[in-house]
């Protein structure tokens, strides 16, 4: 599956019945320089719009909402270690959490990569 993304700057991509997330690339040049990330545990639920995780850069501490509703199967422990993979590479391996996706529907509500590269061209 492509990706897909929220107007809070987080991406979802599924594979399976588990999906991925993480912030934007936009979204972390806007932080700046990342100095911590908590990510979530292994089987916390979590409701779309939920706060799922915590990154906190040079500028701001900012949360990461749960783009849809599930149970996280894994947070990314990188991250902890090495908090600047977010402005690595945001969009693969600066991934935030796993999650089962509690109903796929909730992806409809999301927008996909042309509608969300437009919205960013409007904030700025």
């Amino acid at each position: 599956m492509s990706k897909k993304f929220t107007k809070d700057h987080e991406w979802i991509s599924l594979e399976g019945d588990v999906a991925t997330v993480g912030i934007t690339d936009y979204a972390q040049a806007q932080l700046g320089d990342v100095v911590f990330v908590e990510v979530p545990e292994a089987g916390r639920q979590v409701a779309k719009g939920d706060d799922a995780a915590v990154v906190e850069s040079v500028k701001a501490a900012s949360e990461v909402y749960a783009p849809v509703s599930g149970e996280v199967v894994e947070g990314n422990d990188a991250l902890e270690g090495n908090p600047a993979l977010v402005n690595e590479d945001a969009d693969d391996s600066g991934w935030f959490f796993k999650m089962k996706l509690a109903d796929q529907g909730e992806l409809d509500g999301l927008m996909d990569e042309a509608a969300y590269t437009a919205y960013v061209k409007e904030l700025d």
